[in-house]
């Protein structure tokens, strides 16, 4: 039996992809610009291919324009820089999402930054996470940004909360600690390799788990009463949290699908709208 409330994202997301279309709606009838979001896929990995898809749709429901780049899977780092730097040039071009993971071969923090900072509008380069990281003006990562959405949505209190983020990848983990700490959070980052793991998630108020291993966190990691926010997505629609352990002993949980992903999408598409903006002047 469930005894924590659902933290969903899904009506959320909506209401922030509503006012983003009508920002680009009054941005179109103003200037004649329609912001435009281009997505670069490097090879032909079904899942990869499919949130991409996903994506362009949500974009053209917002009234966003599609620009769609697919590079063979053998593609180099130059050939991706080179493509990147072009849409970057390319003033119909607002934002420019780079579908990860890219293949072995390539240089992922290398074609992450040949992103214009003005157009990263998922939050990946170094820039972007500097901004975060001292409270700048800049793009927030888009998992990141929609967690803290998410957390002021449902009133959950930050300032002087015990956080914990289960996770240290440079556009999720990182990230969303730098951000719990600008809102005055206790932060303590850990990861698969954290001796003592559980008895450190035990102390945390907010806990975010963002390793990439199904049902990693346990209920009895957790204590009671402790937000839960679970960044995870594996095979089979399941968290990197077992929800049915953590739903006895969390006040609030995110559901797995349901919870941070369609957050994930909608900040992506808010923030192509706020660089349309600021580009168009």
């Amino acid at each position: 039996m469930t005894t924590a409330e659902l933290m969903t994202g899904t009506d959320l997301a909506a209401e922030i992809v509503a006012q983003a279309a009508a920002r680009a709606k009054a941005l179109r009838e103003k200037t004649g610009v329609q912001p435009c979001l281009a997505t670069v896929l490097v090879g032909d990995d079904p899942a990869s291919a499919t949130y991409v898809r996903m994506k362009q749709n949500r974009s053209k429901k917002a009234g966003i324009a599609s620009r769609s780049v697919v590079l063979p899977a053998d593609t180099t780092t130059d050939e991706l820089v080179t493509e990147i730097h072009k849409l970057s040039s390319d003033p119909a071009v607002h934002g420019i999402l780079l579908q990860h993971p890219v293949p072995a071969q390539i240089d992922e923090r290398a074609a992450f930054e040949a992103i214009d900072p003005a157009k990263d509008v998922d939050g990946v380069t170094m820039r972007s996470f500097a901004a975060m990281a001292f409270g700048d003006p800049g793009f927030r990562s888009a998992t990141p940004g929609g967690i803290m959405r998410l957390l002021e949505a449902y009133d959950v209190p930050i300032a002087g909360a015990h956080a914990v983020v289960i996770g240290r990848s440079p556009i999720l983990g990182k990230p969303v600690g730098m951000l719990l700490l600008a809102s005055n959070a206790t932060v303590t980052y850990t990861h698969s390799r954290t001796v003592g793991l559980p008895e450190i998630v035990r102390t945390a108020d907010i806990v975010v788990a963002a390793v990439g291993k199904p049902d990693f966190v346990r209920g009895d990691w957790l204590k009671p009463g402790a937000v839960v926010v679970d960044a995870g997505y594996n095979e089979g629609n399941i968290g990197d949290v077992h929800f049915e352990e953590a739903a006895q002993v969390a006040r609030l949980i995110t559901p797995v699908p349901g919870g941070v992903g369609p957050m994930t999408i909608a900040l992506l598409l808010e923030q192509a709208v706020d660089a349309a903006e600021a580009q168009a002047g």
